[in-house]
Order: C-alpha cells, then structure tokens, then sequence
C-alpha cells in the first residue's frame, strides 16, 4: 500500500495536470470559434465555384478538355494526399483520418493499383511511415505556420499540379476530415485530381456565352478550384483540431478529478487507519503501565 507521503504527492501531481488540461481547454475552445467560423464561411465559395465549374465543363469534353479535367487516360497511379494535424492531445482525430488513408490504399492495393503518399501535416507520418515506408514521396510541413492560409494550400496545390503534369501520377485523393460539431470530426476521401466531371449541370434558362471560350477558362479556373479544395481541407482541419482538442482536454479534466478524488479517498482512510492504529499503542501502552 502506497504510504501517505506517496498518496499526497500523487493527488498534487494529479491536480497540476488537471490545471493543464483546464487550461488547454479553454484555449481551445476560444480557437475552435474563428476556425469553425473560417471553415463554414468557405464552404458556400467552393461550392458555387463548383457549380460554376460544372457549368462550363459540361460545355468541353474530349480532347479540347483541360488535363486537369479529362486526366491522362489512365488510372494505374494513384497518389492519396492525407491531411493530418500538427500537434497532438486532440482525441482520435488523427488515427482517424489515418484509418481511412489506409483502408483507401488497401482498397486501391487490392485492385492493383500503384499507391503512393503525399502527407501534410506531421502527426500522420509515424503511423502511415509503418505500413507503408516505401510509398511515402513526399509530404508538406505546416508546423512553422502560425495561422493557415491560402498562401500553402496554394503552394501544395501548386506541387500536385506539377507532379500530375509531369505524370507522376494519375489520379490523386484527398484525405482529410471534415468538422461536423466538437463531437464529431469525420475522415473523408474525395477525388482531387483530375478534377471529376460534374454529375449533372445546374439547369438554367438563360442562353450564357463564356468570353474567351469555355477551354482558356477551364485552364485558368481548375487550378484554382483543385486551391480551393485544398485550402478548404485545411481550415476544416483547423477546425476538427480544436474541436477534437476541446473535447479530449474536456475528459481528461474530467477524469483527473475523478481521480483525485478516488486517491482523496483513499489518503483519508490511510490516514484514519494510521492515527487509529497509532491510538491502539498508545492504549495498550497506558494499560500496560
């Protein structure tokens, strides 16, 4: 039995992380407000430049199409970017997205298809670099970036765009999560390059001509959109971070104090114990006089 020294400096060590963890909490929480605002506040911009992408692509097809949009014309190499946090404490997050990385890779691997990594984030290289060490070409740090922007969504936009011109690959996904409530982060997959066809363009009674044509758009307007896709992937990072942060900080303060309180407990009746014990001697020492 831990002795009663042990047990109070325990409860004080407890008590000290506790304070952390509050703290980290709180920080959290005050963060989670501007990332979900930036987060939602892009949504509604990609998607309209979605449907405004939809529109003109459904105007070219076959070789007039872009290279982004009609791709190489094979499927063979397929690069999954995976976007995982940079710092930790913040729950399940990242092995979820970790997770669904390697079920799409095993699922492409199973098909015969040639995998291979682009990481961002630092937090999900350890465990992917476990599984898959040789398939890891490159990744993207942004633990020097105080306040994410479209500056680096850009700058990886940018090097995927070169990497699939240059044929590296054929078709890459995109692996990031998506902030739902600070309960709920959820790992997407979603298509990134070349950029999927619409399903179906938006119905409109309006005759539009597109001044250049629809091509020399399309050559401006899918970089920008493959920018903003990624760029989205970050802020909802930003967000499910803090998030998934709050949330984990919350329970660990919870359980310290339900710690502290069982040790409490238990330095109670070790102490009473003690001074019950010690009032026995001292009876059966005056009765022995």
């Amino acid at each position: 039995m831990a002795s009663l020294k042990e047990l109070k400096d325990r409860i004080k060590s407890v008590k000290s992380t506790q304070k952390i963890t509050k703290a980290k909490q709180m920080v959290a929480a005050a963060k989670l407000r501007k990332a979900q605002a930036a987060a939602e506040s892009a949504r509604p911009y990609a998607e309209r430049l979605a449907s405004v992408m939809s529109s003109l692509a459904s105007k070219v097809s076959g070789d007039s199409a872009p290279l982004l949009l009609r791709g190489t014309g094979s499927d063979k190499k397929h690069l999954l970017v995976v976007v995982n946090t940079d710092k930790g404490l913040c729950g399940g997050l990242n092995s979820n997205i970790v997770k669904e990385a390697k079920a799409q890779a095993r699922k492409l691997l199973a098909e015969g298809k040639d995998v291979t990594f682009y990481l961002v984030g630092k937090k999900g290289r350890a465990p992917i670099k476990r599984d898959y060490e040789d398939r890891i070409k490159d990744h993207f740090d942004t633990s020097a970036v105080k306040n994410i922007g479209f500056e680096e969504a850009e700058a990886i936009a940018d090097e995927l765009v070169g990497k699939f011109e240059a044929g590296e690959f054929d078709v890459a996904h995109l692996v990031y999560p998506i902030f739902k409530s600070a309960l709920a982060q959820d790992p997407t997959t979603v298509q990134l390059l070349p950029v999927p066809p619409p399903k179906k363009a938006e119905a409109s009674d309006a005759a539009v001509e597109y001044e250049p044509d629809e091509e020399e758009i399309l050559e401006d307007l899918l970089p920008r959109y493959v920018k903003t896709q990624l760029f989205g992937a970050l802020l909802e990072r930003e967000a499910s971070e803090q998030g998934a942060s709050m949330t984990a900080m919350d329970n660990a303060t919870r359980n310290a104090g339900e710690l502290i309180d069982k040790l409490t407990i238990q330095y109670n009746r070790s102490r009473q114990a003690a001074i019950t014990t010690e009032l026995i001697e001292i009876i059966a020492g005056a009765e022995a006089l």
